[in-house]
């Protein structure tokens, strides 16, 4: 290992600059055709991202292209457990992310010693976990669901079975309303989807009466209570193109308004406002990857996910799980 690459494994890449010259959107494609390489990009990450990715989704589109792609370099521009996704689906292909520092509040929330402990109180549980988790947990649980297609994956299941559901405590409340179950709730959530404020978004309505409010199911229960829909990004994506409505309050990550906004450039998109003093909701995580970082990345082909055999056999089996049951319930073509 030399000097240089030991330094961004160590801090990444703070101390190399690039030339501000450089046009890295045209560099970025040259480097793809080398290196035989692809871009996933999740819907939360800048626009410029999005705009060089070759594929943006959510985490069910991203997991069904990781799994697909014939790429030999997978540059995964998200956070890590969606980079440790694709390295389960694809073992054999070098999996980068711009920034390893890019985490997850959510996978954070469930430490996978303590989770073990919980699970072993529930003997007879079965065990789903939401995507955005760490191997380790996924490596703990029987099926994972996105939150597109978690309710399929919950109808799955023969009703008198018991079930677990991590780590999201939010979008588990919300699935046991939708579906009638009774599932225990590890104790998790996301901090972005956390922090709208109910008080802000009522004001919000009074000045756009016309505005529709569209929720992620992570958010809290008052939240989700005066949404007019709530979905996956991807749904409310799609909900936002076949609507008739020109106003939206949009209750999640402000990444996804960058893709509404292409797609119903005549329509007006509002971040729903936080219960702090900033104007946005931005996860920090996601905004730590940057078109600079992601250009390097490509170029010098780190920070790489490395995963033990052991442990990815193990998390690749809930995926799979996952994979075969969307498939059955037609939300794979």
């Amino acid at each position: 290992m030399n000097i240089q690459t030991e330094a961004i494994l160590q801090k990444g890449f703070l101390d190399i600059e690039t030339d501000p010259q450089k046009d890295l959107f045209a560099e970025i494609e040259k480097l793809k055709k080398q290196k035989r390489a692809i871009v996933l990009a999740h819907y939360y990450q800048e626009p410029d991202i999005q705009d060089v990715a070759d594929y943006i989704g959510d985490s069910l589109g991203l997991a069904q292209k990781a799994a697909t792609t014939d790429a030999e370099l997978i540059v995964f521009a998200g956070v890590h457990f969606m980079a440790e996704t694709a390295k389960i689906l694809n073992p054999d292909k070098k999996v980068v992310l711009p920034d390893l520092r890019a985490g997850c509040s959510l996978a954070d929330s469930a430490p996978a010693d303590l989770f073990k402990a919980f699970k072993q109180k529930h003997p007879d549980h079965l065990v789903i976990s939401y995507i955005n988790c760490t191997a380790e947990i996924k490596a703990l649980s029987d099926i994972i669901c996105t939150s597109g297609n978690a309710e399929k994956i919950i109808e799955s299941v023969p009703k008198d079975q018991p079930i677990i559901f991590a780590p999201d405590k939010n979008l588990g409340a919300y699935l046991n309303k939708k579906t009638g179950r009774e599932m225990v709730l590890w104790n998790g959530a996301c901090m972005v989807h956390e922090i709208f404020s109910l008080e802000k978004i009522t004001k919000l309505k009074i000045r756009h009466p016309k505005a529709k409010l569209l929720a992620h199911p992570e958010c809290e229960e008052a939240i989700l209570n005066v949404a007019d829909f709530i979905g996956s990004t991807t749904q409310i994506l799609k909900y936002s193109q076949q609507d008739d409505t020109k106003e939206y309050i949009v209750a999640t990550e402000t990444g996804i308004l960058h893709q509404m906004q292409l797609n119903n450039p005549l329509k007006t998109f509002i971040p729903a406002p936080p219960n702090n003093s900033c104007a946005c909701n931005d996860c920090p995580h996601m905004k730590l990857n940057t078109l600079e970082k992601l250009y390097l990345c490509m170029q010098y082909e780190l920070p790489e996910i490395i995963m033990d055999e052991p442990l990815r056999l193990a998390a690749k089996k809930p995926i799979d799980r996952m994979l075969q049951i969307s498939k059955a319930a037609g939300l794979i073509g």
